[in-house]
């Protein structure tokens, strides 16, 4: 195999959910380019990696030192929202069911993988808390044991904030999931957080 293609391919392939296959299709579909769309992808590529900045209201991804959603005044920024990652916002916004802030932790409590509170961007939750003005804090992290994890840490280290209620998105069976094959933890979830039907 070419040298080059093989380090292409070792790059492509350090991409998450890429493997070796998907890696080499990629490196044939950027072959049957131009050259001009390969350098327009590299340099879309390099200009992102350099130019893209964490928020520093929120943590999310930005151009600008601040971004869209903070600069928004038509948001609700009585309702904040703590998610792990950039991710978990854009699949939020996607929604247009919620229209407040957020904070961005960058990860969970997780000893496993060396990460703890410091590691997390809490700053920006007391900043956001000490402002004024949120009234609800939404916790919308994994449905895992780091995830409850994190949201314990979070409500203990905003016991001084008076007069904000916490709530978290509601966990349980999937739109469209079987009853026989959704394991026990998840049918505990879904029964413990069930609703009133209206």
């Amino acid at each position: 195999m070419s040298q080059l293609l093989d380090n292409l391919n070792q790059e492509l392939s350090r991409l998450p959910g890429v493997g070796q296959r998907t890696a080499m299709r990629l490196a044939m579909h950027i072959l049957k380019k131009p050259v001009e769309e390969a350098r327009f992808l590299s340099d879309a590529i390099i200009s992102f990696r350099e130019n893209i900045h964490f928020c520093s209201q929120c943590g999310n991804l930005s151009d600008e030192d601040v971004c869209e959603i903070c600069l928004d005044s038509h948001r609700d920024a009585s309702t904040l929202c703590i998610v792990e990652q950039v991710a978990d916002l854009l699949s939020i916004e996607k929604t247009h069911q919620y229209n407040g802030l957020y904070c961005v932790l960058g990860g969970v409590i997780s000893p496993i993988h060396n990460i703890g509170p410091s590691d997390l961007r809490m700053d920006l939750v007391h900043e956001a808390v000490k402002r004024g003005m949120v009234k609800e804090i939404i916790i919308a992290l994994p449905a895992s044991i780091e995830g409850e994890t994190t949201l314990y840490y979070i409500k203990n280290s905003l016991q001084y904030a008076s007069g904000i209620s916490f709530t978290t998105i509601a966990r349980g069976i999937g739109f469209g999931d079987e009853l026989e094959y959704v394991d026990e933890h998840t049918i505990t979830q879904a029964l413990l957080n069930r609703r009133e039907l209206r």
